[in-house]
């Protein structure tokens, strides 16, 4: 942007914690020619005092009282135009906490960019706006459909670090990890650079999750509060949906969110649905060959599930509560389904192992009920192929190679017998296992078309 001849306007947006300011102050080398942050729940008179006092910092030092949002911009205004000659960089942090009820901030934006920075016969403004409230960046920002509409020249969505890029962190800053620990703390953390900073030399991965989450005053202890209240201005409906998703493996219907959290029918639930899934809460899928109709949500964030299974369960305080369970049916339980979040995480390096990133492909799962021809199925993973295959993918995470018994062996045929039988499907079906560490060869290995291991995940 700084070697673009226009002024630049950049919108980026992501996740809380994910490491938007850390990546602008990076970028341009923590120096701003004006650099404010707006107050969580702050009223506007304290919104504009604050903005007065950035202003001030950057050098407007008579600067007046600012009544509203026109007054701020109109000083802006003045102390870039005594601002000399040069570009100048303008961070606007946590743009939606600014926005409160009735102020005017986005019009008197819009104003600003469109008739004053743009019309610059210097061309010289950078302004780069972030903010954690990803719903409120797209409804206002990206989607605006007054004054802002098509004037934004940069727009980045900042996406959680992969498991390779969480893998080269830790290498990075000295951690000793081998890959299942990696894969552990993914299935716990997610790829969110701010959780990783807090893990130490030293201990193991049970070790740091306690550390993390279950002794006394840990470092995230109130993380779930604070990451749904800082994002929602009234989180009480959200969190009432993603706690009917908290413990729901294939993921619900919209009819069936709306019997579980009671919650009315309406463009208010609609919005909640649309902002979890924008923030990257939740994810919306059409089940194979449901025709478009029939979509599910499935509640996809690693530390949210986290939460719901693990977290909240520690009823009496046990500051070595991981260490104590990593070895239990409630761990194994809690890990085959993060793992199968971590896979639907990581479709590109799937698609890669299986040798089909150029090929049309859709991502979806699919289930059936009992009936009088068959005893029902449901498939975690499937991914409809444009070259006439389809994978139905299973998830498992286990310690050391997957051996395939013959009762499973039994129930894999059975459910792709199931699947063909009830979509009518004329496409290859070919069985697939996303394992840890691989499948063991053995008399019922050759069911599977294709296996992949976790290392598959971390290119």
């Amino acid at each position: 942007m700084l070697g673009k001849e226009e002024s630049q306007f950049c919108v980026l947006y992501g996740r809380r914690r994910v490491g938007k300011t850390f990546l602008v102050r990076e970028s341009f080398g923590y120096e701003f020619f004006f650099h404010h942050t707006g107050i969580y729940k702050g009223k506007l008179k304290r919104q504009l005092a604050a903005f007065r006092s950035s202003l001030i910092a950057a050098g407007l030092e008579d600067c007046p009282s600012l009544s509203g949002w026109d007054d701020a911009f109109a000083q802006l205004k003045r102390l870039i135009e005594n601002g000399g000659r040069g570009k100048k960089v303008l961070f606007i942090d946590e743009l939606p906490w600014m926005d409160t009820p009735k102020s005017s901030l986005v019009s008197e934006l819009e104003n600003f960019w469109n008739a004053w920075a743009t019309a610059r016969v210097e061309k010289d403004i950078v302004l780069v706006v972030c903010g954690s409230a990803t719903s409120w960046i797209t409804r206002k920002l990206l989607k605006n459909k007054g004054g802002l509409r098509g004037r934004l020249t940069e727009k980045m969505f900042l996406s959680p670090f992969t498991l390779r890029e969480c893998e080269e962190y830790s290498k990075a800053v000295g951690l000793s990890f081998a890959r299942r620990d990696v894969m552990e703390l993914y299935m716990v953390l997610g790829g969110i650079p701010y959780y990783w900073s807090f893990l130490q030399k030293g201990y193991s991965v049970a070790q740091n999750i306690d550390n993390l989450f279950f002794v006394d005053h840990a470092q995230l202890s109130d993380e779930f509060e604070a990451l749904y209240h800082t994002i929602f201005k009234n989180p009480l409906g959200y969190l009432k949906v993603i706690e009917c998703l908290g413990t729901r493996r294939m993921g619900l219907s919209r009819e069936d969110i709306l019997s579980l959290s009671k919650i009315k029918d309406g463009g208010t639930f609609s919005t909640i649905l649309q902002e979890l899934e924008q923030c990257g809460f939740i994810r919306r899928f059409v089940p194979f060959g449901s025709g478009g109709n029939g979509a599910l949500y499935q509640l996809i964030d690693n530390y949210t599930l986290f939460y719901f299974h693990c977290i909240r369960k520690n009823a009496f305080g046990d500051a070595m509560y991981w260490q104590h369970t990593c070895l239990s049916p409630e761990y194994n339980a809690w890990a085959g389904l993060a793992f199968e979040r971590v896979c639907s995480q990581h479709i590109p390096q799937i698609k890669k192992a299986l040798g089909i990133s150029g090929v049309v492909s859709n991502v979806c799962s699919w289930r059936t009920g009992k009936s009088d021809e068959h005893p029902g199925a449901q498939i975690d993973m499937l991914i409809s192929r444009g070259d006439n295959v389809v994978n139905l993918c299973e998830m498992k995470y286990t310690r050391g190679e997957y051996s395939i018994t013959e009762a499973y062996a039994v129930e894999l045929s059975r459910k792709a017998d199931v699947f063909r039988q009830v979509t009518g499907t004329r496409m290859s079906v070919h069985l697939t296992l996303i394992s840890s560490y691989g499948l063991a060869d053995n008399a019922y290995s050759g069911i599977i078309q294709s296996q992949l291991s976790f290392n598959d995940l971390f290119v």
